[in-house]
């Protein structure tokens, strides 16, 4: 890997955005992802390399740091941040497709649930790792789902959900989606989510963290 491809990985990593970004203190000061990811353009670096060689890596590394709870939320979401601000300049890459995405993910926190802080996490993990991510946001009907599936065709969708009430709604989901679109893989997650719950239902996945629905998908497309 070339030096700036490692750097950007790293500042990734340890969520640091830019130069002006305080975080992490030991890095005040230095370039960080922002600039670094303009730098390596610059310098005619293949953009799919930034995004797979780059980018991916140091949300690959969080994410494995997360699931083993070496970090924590805020350290992932200033991770997703950095991440979020170097994909802005390759943005146009994707639009031009230059640069092609690995697949399309639509995920929803399910009907009757307002949490997103886990389903927003799982958002920006998928959408680190190279995926165009559909954020239908929360309490999100089978309709919508649907809805959203026909209008990406060929994606695949995540179901989230906080309470054992609303999990439930899991089922209903699920069981339209199929009827819609057979093919589609659904894959669930949330506090009071198992791997019995999943084969209760019959959801295609399921993970505890975010890095195994990351690994479930880029899986699909290897």
């Amino acid at each position: 890997m070339s030096e700036i491809l490692e750097k950007i990985a790293y500042c990734v990593e340890f969520g640091k955005i830019n130069q002006q970004s305080p975080y992490p203190p030991d890095m005040k000061g230095q370039l960080g992802a922002d600039e670094l990811t303009k730098e390596a353009l610059d310098t005619g670096l293949a953009p799919e390399d930034i995004l797979k060689k780059g980018l991916v890596i140091g949300m690959e590394r969080i994410g494995i740091k997360f699931r083993e709870n070496k970090v924590f939320v805020p350290q992932v979401l200033m991770s997703a941040k950095a991440m979020s601000t170097a994909i802005e300049h390759l943005k146009p890459f994707f639009q031009s497709g230059d640069v092609k995405r690995s697949g399309i993910f639509i995920i929803g926190t399910v009907a009757g649930d307002l949490h997103d802080i886990g389903k927003n996490l799982v958002s920006m993990m998928v959408e680190g790792n190279g995926w165009e991510v559909v954020d239908l946001g929360t309490d999100v009907s089978a309709d919508k789902f649907v809805n959203a599936i026909k209008d990406n065709p060929g994606s695949h969708v995540g179901l989230s959900a906080l309470l054992t009430t609303t999990m439930i709604n899991m089922e209903h989901i699920l069981k339209e989606v199929k009827a819609a679109s057979p093919e589609t893989r659904v894959l669930i997650g949330g506090a009071p989510v198992s791997e019995d719950f999943k084969n209760k239902i019959g959801a295609d996945f399921y993970s505890p963290d975010p890095q195994g629905a990351v690994e479930y998908l880029n899986s699909l497309v290897a």
